[in-house]
């Protein structure tokens, strides 16, 4: 079973909480070489019909922290910490029974690779049914025609035929729609969403943004986008949660992120953009070193290792300090830095946005 830092029984469901919030969320794993720290303290809100955007280099704790939302921690050696609230219900405490209920029906999630997500054994259409099947006492023939009509609205052609196709039958961008059709299924309420633009072309790509926009209106779900690629978050996002080493580092709304950042990292994300408006000889920036290792984190901030900003912060603090994640405006952006704040922003005025 799964390890939790929670109680054991099943609180009683909450109203008057954000439709889905993250308290202090925690996900650890022992390994032989020590204990892997993936998500150290994640916190954040989404109300229905709002996207909210992760983004971070890899190994920084996105993947994971959705994993837990989705309660797939339960059953490994995972020790999974913290509060995941879900429309009044909290989620880390759940039995595996009893957050099997909810996945497909109150929350459902789009994989990464839709082709390793999608058993290749079973027909495309009888693994849509399937999930249908288990929420809902219908027969076989009025699942099938749900499965159907969903292929046919996330643009599968002649979805009828393709019904019964396997999925190495599908391209890479109709198995992405047949994988968004599976988690529409059951007209879920909040629909996770990890990189689902992955090795995709970019006509592809747009179309299924469009398409899940388009889905969130109809259903007014709450969407959770994982992603590297800052133009999707710009384009879906409301919110977003900047994360680096397990942790946030920057969180805001999508203006402040691309147009206020604070946090160096983030400065680094934004600075790797490649844009239209530039010319040939201008060169993208990368960020100097490799992200921590998840087993021996940093004992300061853990981005000081590649921060190149330092010598704006008197003393060690940045290696022996860990900075707290402190709020920078009245509308929710909060950073974590020991630059101060007012130096932070002439940084990013004078230095950073003439060369982005």
């Amino acid at each position: 079973m799964t390890e939790s830092v929670a109680t054991a029984a099943t609180p009683a469901r909450e109203t008057g909480r954000p439709f889905l919030e993250l308290k202090d969320l925690q996900v650890h794993f022992p390994t032989d070489d020590g204990l892997v720290k993936a998500v150290n303290g994640l916190s954040f809100t989404l109300e229905r019909g709002k996207t909210l955007g992760i983004v971070g280099e890899s190994g920084s704790g996105k993947s994971v922290s959705s994993l837990a939302i989705m309660g797939l921690h339960k059953g490994s050696r995972a020790k999974v910490g913290g509060e995941i609230w879900l429309d009044g219900a909290e989620l880390v405490s759940m039995s595996v029974a009893e957050i099997r209920r909810l996945r497909g029906q109150q929350v459902a999630m789009i994989f990464q690779d839709p082709l390793s997500a999608m058993h290749p054994f079973y027909r495309v259409g009888d693994q849509l049914t399937e999930a249908y099947l288990v929420h809902n006492s219908v027969s076989k023939a009025v699942a099938k025609r749900r499965a159907i009509d969903l292929l046919d609205r996330v643009g599968i052609p002649a979805p009828n035929k393709r019904f019964d196709d396997y999925p190495h039958q599908f391209s890479g961008g109709m198995r992405q729609r047949a994988m968004i059709a599976m988690a529409l299924m059951c007209d879920p309420a909040l629909l996770i969403a990890d990189e689902p633009t992955t090795a995709l072309d970019v006509t592809v790509q747009a179309q299924i943004l469009d398409l899940m926009m388009d889905l969130q209106k109809e259903f007014n779900s709450a969407i959770v986008i994982i992603t590297h690629d800052l133009g999707v978050v710009a384009q879906m996002t409301q919110d977003v949660v900047v994360m680096y080493g397990g942790r946030v580092v920057e969180q805001g709304n999508v203006r402040d992120i691309f147009y206020r950042p604070e946090m160096p990292y983030t400065w680094g994300l934004l600075g790797s953009i490649p844009r239209v408006n530039r010319g040939g000889d201008h060169r993208l920036k990368s960020i100097r070193g490799t992200p921590p290792s998840l087993i021996n984190l940093p004992k300061g901030c853990p981005f000081q290792p590649r921060c190149d900003y330092q010598e704006h912060v008197e003393g060690h603090s940045c290696v022996s300090e860990l900075p707290e994640l402190l709020q920078v405006d009245t509308g929710g952006h909060r950073v974590r830095c020991h630059i101060d704040h007012l130096q932070r922003e002439r940084l990013f005025t004078e230095q950073i946005k003439p060369s982005l």
